[in-house]
């Protein structure tokens, strides 16, 4: 099972990946939108924003989010690091129900350019 300090760090390696990124990558990377990825078997969730191509974590809490966040990811600790390191393909774990995400459909439409 991923720790909190993997889980961070795979936010963070997503984050320069997203500001390494180019063409409609780097533009659906360059929405300014609230985020949050809740790590269901840690029980907490990573809140932040994603601004200037990047994703900034600004909060860790315990327990699901307080405010529902524009970008909402909900997955197992050991998924968001597999994802990151393209170990396991986002449309199947999407698909299988094993990563979910929520956002409006505008979001989403950018957002398929990332994932």
């Amino acid at each position: 099972m991923a720790t909190i300090e993997e889980c961070r760090a795979a936010l963070e390696k997503l984050s320069d990946n997203m500001g390494n990124a180019e063409g409609n990558v780097a533009t659906a990377a360059a929405m300014d939108r609230s985020v949050s990825c809740r790590i269901t078997d840690l029980d907490v969730t990573f809140v932040g924003r994603m601004t200037g191509g990047r994703i900034v974590v600004r909060d860790t809490i315990q327990g699901p989010p307080k405010e529902k966040a524009q970008i909402r990811l909900t997955m197992a600790g050991d998924d968001l690091v597999a994802l990151v390191n393209g170990e396991l393909n986002f449309a199947k774990a999407w698909g299988s129900g094993r990563v979910k995400l929520e956002a409006g459909l505008r979001d989403l439409l950018q957002l398929r350019k990332l994932l």
